[in-house]
């Protein structure tokens, strides 16, 4: 890892990040409370303690659990308006594994060779598998204790961004304009922009800390629809079932095994090929349902994964008369690559940002979506960077500090690169 530009409070950004992954923030996506789980209050009710210790007086956690606040411009620009400059990550860790009782573990000066995780020593984050490690040697690495997720994705970028909020206030010769920080919840079931007013935030362009490694920014993702499939059968006593009986899970069943395998799913997939997942099945002879989500970096595709959906239902509506397949699509988000053409200095000045630090910035794609996905929809450029993550949503999850120093380093340069811009 390069060394950084701006002598930074490493060890304070590793207490932040140790500190706030001990809450448990997972998000449920069958909960109606917003946010979906109380964690994700406590710990912005946390940070909106701290920004107000730090200095910021509109620190705020509003009705929906979303945190504000505004790092004051310290530039005087004689009547000129600066871009107003937003930092997002959120709050909520992914339900595919465990967020409670995380136990981090920081392996200080890592020598190389696989991590066998404590509590369970089946978890093994092997260097052969995650090739990141070997530029890593003498750094700082953060795991889990195998039991639990980490929650890198996406206290990591939470953690940085608190730090550059104590970092410029600590320093306010560094030039820079409007800041807003903004920490959203329930992004990982999809609901992170909801309760977001984008006026009040008043942001002309804004990036996300939600990625993974180093140096990367991340200007595309995948453009996404949630199908849920509904199967409805008759259920009566089996005792008298013959003829009678509609069995929804066995044509349920028969549905799925309908869906493409050998193609357009994530096991057979990659790069900028799209997929129809399904992730989820639940319900009994009388009903059944199942959740699949469509993705692809052509919008246009969605439309057709939608189709195949629809004749599955069809072909299994066929073969057991007397149940119904209902297919309903509901939109997610878009690639942001569409957006983020109408702010082109959004992904130029974090190339630059990089640049200016001796550092080679790689763009990127995301087969997924981020919070930028639907700030960029709804007309707030928002591109993606950089925050040290590693195997998200799994125990094996493992974040390096150094990578997070430097996309606190890399927050400073950008900062100030857009205070040299004028609306």
């Amino acid at each position: 890892m390069n060394p950084t530009k701006h002598l930074l409070n490493a060890e304070r950004l590793l207490a932040r990040f140790v500190r706030y992954v001990q809450i448990d923030t997972t998000s449920d996506e069958n909960s109606s409370a917003v946010p979906s789980t109380p964690g994700q209050l406590e710990l912005g009710k946390l940070l909106r303690d701290e920004l107000s210790a730090i200095g910021l007086r509109d620190a705020e956690q509003d009705a929906h659990g979303v945190v504000t606040a505004t790092i004051p411009a310290t530039l005087k620009t004689d009547g000129a308006k600066i871009p107003v400059l937003a930092f997002n990550s959120h709050v909520d860790t992914s339900p595919e594994a465990s967020g409670k009782n995380v136990r981090p573990q920081v392996h200080r000066n890592y020598a190389g060779g696989d991590l066998v995780l404590p509590d369970d020593s089946t978890q093994v984050i092997r260097a052969a598998e995650n090739p990141e490690l070997a530029e890593l040697q003498g750094c700082t690495i953060i795991t889990a204790d195998g039991t639990t997720l980490l929650g890198s994705d996406d206290k990591a970028g939470v953690a940085v961004i608190m730090e550059l909020a104590a970092w410029l206030t600590e320093h306010a010769v560094i030039p820079h304009g409007p800041i807003r920080v903004i920490f959203t919840c329930d992004e990982e079931i999809g609901h992170g922009v909801d309760h977001v007013d984008l006026k009040k935030l008043g942001a002309d362009v804004a990036y996300t800390l939600d990625g993974r490694g180093h140096d990367e920014i991340e200007n595309e993702t995948f453009s996404a629809d949630l199908a849920t499939i509904t199967v409805t059968g008759k259920n009566i006593h089996p005792s008298i079932g013959k003829g009678r009986m509609v069995n929804a899970i066995r044509a349920a069943a028969d549905f799925v095994e309908r869906l493409p395998r050998a193609m357009l799913s994530p096991e057979t997939t990659a790069e900028r090929e799209g997929f129809l997942h399904p992730y989820a099945i639940s319900g009994g002879v009388a009903e059944t349902q199942i959740k699949i989500i469509l993705r692809d970096f052509e919008t246009a595709k969605l439309s057709e994964w939608a189709e195949i959906a629809r004749q599955a239902a069809a072909a299994t509506e066929r073969e057991f008369p007397g149940c119904t397949v209902d297919v309903r699509i509901v939109k997610q988000y878009r690639n942001m690559a569409d957006g983020l053409r109408a702010e082109s200095r959004a992904v130029a000045l974090a190339e630059q940002a990089h640049r200016n630090l001796g550092r080679v910035p790689r763009l990127g794609y995301i087969r997924g979506g981020t919070d930028g996905s639907r700030f960029t929809e709804l007309g707030l450029p928002t591109p993606n960077l950089s925050t040290g993550e590693h195997n998200p949503h799994s125990p094996l999850e493992w974040c390096a500090l150094e990578e997070m120093t430097a996309a606190l380093d890399v927050l400073i340069e950008l900062s100030q690169l857009w205070g040299r811009q004028r609306k």
